[in-house]
């Protein structure tokens, strides 16, 4: 069932920080065992951030107990609204500070001008993401080279923000 799809995932990221992080690692947990085991070397970034993408109110909520970062997946901003204060509400539950959550949201320039580029990344902001990407699909563009500069054009119109 979904409940012990979602521990198994669970005890896989804390197998796997453990492993990023640690020279040797003894991990019993229900789903995995790992008797003095390693990665040698061990990655150049300790630790290795974890983020979730999705939408799901459980998901939500792991976001805000145990993870780095999340891809919000909202095009209405009132839902997005509500997903946010659900992670954040998670991560005070957890006793973690939301503010060290990383939240990314992405700007589609499809049928848009660069003054709502800006204003969606403002609205976005306001409610707390951190992140921004860029969506170029549906924007006509036929060439890889057409979304590099869309890309560019979108990152001129944004930045400061």
């Amino acid at each position: 069932n979904f409940h012990n799809r979602g521990r198994r995932s669970e005890e896989q990221i804390e197998v796997m920080r453990a492993l990023w992080t640690q020279e040797h690692v003894t991990y019993e947990g229900r789903w995995h065992k790992i008797t003095d085991a390693g990665i040698n070397p061990l990655p150049v970034q300790r630790p290795i951030p974890v983020w979730f993408g999705g939408s799901d109110d459980r998901l939500l909520e792991r976001v805000g107990r145990m993870g780095d970062g999340w891809y919000a997946m909202f095009r209405d901003l009132d839902a997005g609204r509500v997903m946010i204060e659900k992670v954040r509400t998670s991560a005070q539950q957890a006793g973690r500070n939301p503010d060290s959550i990383g939240i990314e949201a992405s700007v589609s320039i499809a049928d848009r001008s660069p003054d709502d580029w800006v204003k969606d990344v403002e609205a976005r902001k306001a409610l707390g993401v951190t992140h921004v990407s860029v969506y170029t699909m549906g924007a006509g563009l036929s060439s890889p080279q057409d979304h590099i500069d869309a890309i560019r054009r979108f990152k001129e119109a944004v930045e400061g923000l």
